[in-house]
């Protein structure tokens, strides 16, 4: 088997579709069919259902095309030592991070970074957590920013950094008249939150959920960004809670509305995240750099480290 076939049965994994993975292996679909069907003469077994719709990978395939990936991670492993070598920085680099991070994040460091590297291709992808694991899984992207820890021992994680969780409160709202607000102050049926299955969410129903009290509210909104819910906020609709990157951007006449929880304050960790036989350090290293020089001091979670040193 070569390594370019491994990329068509890969492709079609990964499409779960023919057509599909011919399309993205730029070449027509009878060639890959045709290089598909090779594989399965020569290993003497089906890799693929193709009675289903989608596609389906048998259970032999699934085996077959898990170590294909890592034979091509490796294998693509060779170019990354030639080019770390001759000292080049370029190639792409796929970046998936998640709603909740990218609006606040984004903006505070891709143009530094693609000014300084204009050989790299920066490619980044807004997905959800589950989107963002599948697809890392898949090798459809080399890394992601997103909210650790994720619990899963296939990947690597280093944390960037650990921004608090604020309340943003609406005009005359009545917790406006504390400086700082306690769970037991908090009313969860005032409260506005992502929809159900966002990440975000989940992490203020637990943080609040305890203690919070629960009484019935007349408006029920679920929305997909936390814009939209500071905009609703701003037209006088109960608070919600915000990611600190998401405060600083705030006006001064926003932050007046701003209001912490007691100490210890409650935070999340963003990390970038890898698989275990992840490719691209060097490339990797310059964009997690990158991130740490441009976001407040305050919040980087290992200030003294310039070089990564994944967590297990």
């Amino acid at each position: 088997m070569t390594l370019t076939q491994m990329e068509y049965l890969i492709a079609v994994d990964t499409h779960r579709n023919f057509a599909e993975a011919a399309r993205n292996c730029f070449i027509t679909q009878p060639t890959l069919s045709m290089q598909i069907k090779k594989v399965e003469d020569e290993l003497n077994v089906l890799l693929f259902d193709r009675s289903k719709k989608p596609v389906l990978t048998t259970d032999i395939g699934r085996l077959i095309i898990h170590q294909a990936r890592v034979a091509l991670s490796e294998a693509n492993k060779i170019r990354e030592i030639i080019d770390n070598q001759k000292g080049a920085i370029k190639g792409e680099l796929r970046i998936g991070i998640i709603p909740t991070i990218s609006p606040y994040l984004l903006p505070l460091f891709v143009s530094d970074f693609i000014t300084k590297y204009p050989e790299v291709e920066l490619i980044i992808d807004e997905l959800t957590s589950d989107k963002i694991i599948a697809k890392l899984s898949q090798d459809l992207l080399d890394a992601a920013l997103m909210v650790t820890p994720i619990n899963e021992s296939t990947f690597i994680e280093m944390p960037l950094f650990y921004e608090k969780f604020l309340l943003y409160l609406s005009e005359n709202h009545p917790l406006l008249n504390k400086v700082y607000v306690n769970y037991e102050d908090i009313d969860l049926s005032d409260i506005l939150l992502l929809k159900e299955g966002n990440c975000f969410r989940n992490q203020i129903v637990n943080l609040c959920g305890e203690y919070a009290t629960h009484r019935r509210h007349q408006l029920k909104f679920d929305a997909g960004c936390l814009e939209t819910i500071k905009k609703m906020v701003d037209r006088k609709q109960g608070f919600t809670i915000l990611p600190e990157l998401a405060v600083d951007g705030l006006t001064d006449l926003e932050k007046r509305r701003v209001r912490q929880f007691p100490s210890p304050e409650p935070v999340r960790e963003v990390s970038l995240v890898v698989r275990r036989n992840f490719m691209k350090k060097n490339l990797l290293e310059l964009f997690l750099n990158s991130i740490k020089e441009n976001i407040p001091p305050h919040i980087v979670a290992n200030p003294d480290i310039n070089t990564i040193a994944w967590r297990d």
